[in-house]
């Protein structure tokens, strides 16, 4: 018996008109076979896009779909019936907070950035384009009127893309790995506010690349929410057992006030510019 391997054959091309190029035939791009023309091209294609629009750098911001807005987090606590659906709003209102924060946070950022006397379009907000925090800081990006970025990924539940997106950089990416790359690649500081498994896996991907030396770049990290974080990861038993040194407690700050957050980020990153212009004299 013979093996078949590859693509299935097509049937016989209509005498009528021509059979599809290679590029053009759905069916082969989207078999086995043609998986690394499907990740080059969310190499490429961003990479496109990106330099169209003059986009040097990012301010990335992560952090959960899940939190909403301060307004929808009151009408919902006036709509719970019952002990545990109050109990759950009322939590839903007390992390509605960091929705404001990171859009106020974003909005300062984004007015800051415009005020720099650049060609290009420097520190630019950038997120994983969905609901909740992603939102919020996407919306305080286009409150102060700036190009901001969304890069959304293909997951079983449909994840749509919020509204304040500036629309020429929108991106959809299938392949979560491609989709870090740019998120590392143009990052010149990433704030991480609450979030989930999503949140967490982005968080120590980035300490491990900053802490191995594969990301050499300055990268300033603010982990924003500090009962969150210190509930959620106890970094002091890491460095109690061994498992990292006092100086990778030095990767990141945390804060819980968009104040020190701002100021911290655009001291670091003039640092950075202005070190890099002297090293270019």
């Amino acid at each position: 018996m013979t093996r078949r391997t590859g693509q299935e054959p097509t049937m016989p091309p209509d005498k009528k008109r021509p059979p599809a190029t290679a590029y053009e035939n759905r069916r082969f791009l989207e078999h086995r076979e043609a998986r690394p023309l499907r990740i080059l091209s969310e190499y490429l294609e961003p990479e496109s896009r990106f330099s169209h629009y003059s986009i040097a750098d990012t301010i990335v911001f992560m952090g959960s779909a899940r939190v909403v807005a301060l307004e929808q987090a009151e009408a919902a606590l006036k709509e719970a019936r019952g002990p545990e659906e109050k109990q759950a709003a009322e939590l839903q209102l007390e992390m509605s907070r960091y929705y404001e924060e990171a859009g106020e946070l974003a909005e300062r950022l984004t007015v800051w950035s415009k005020e720099l006397n650049d060609e290009d379009h420097r520190y630019v907000i950038c997120t994983g384009g969905g609901p909740g925090i992603m939102e919020a800081a996407n919306r305080g990006a286009s409150r102060a009127r700036g190009m901001n970025v969304g890069m959304a990924i293909s997951i079983p539940e449909e994840q749509t893309y919020n509204s304040f997106i500036t629309r020429e950089l929108a991106f959809h990416f299938h392949y979560f790995f491609m989709r870090k790359f740019w998120f590392a690649y143009l990052a010149k500081a990433v704030i991480f506010f609450p979030g989930g498994f999503g949140t967490l896996d982005e968080m120590f991907e980035i300490l491990t690349l900053l802490k191995t030396k594969k990301i050499t770049k300055h990268l300033p990290v603010v982990l924003f929410g500090k009962k969150y974080w210190k509930e959620v990861v106890n970094f002091e038993a890491l460095l109690k057992y061994g498992m990292i040194g006092p100086e990778e407690m030095d990767l990141f700050m945390v804060t819980d006030s968009v104040e020190e957050a701002f100021l911290y980020i655009t001291a670091e990153l003039s640092e950075a510019a202005a070190s890099e212009k002297g090293a270019t004299l």
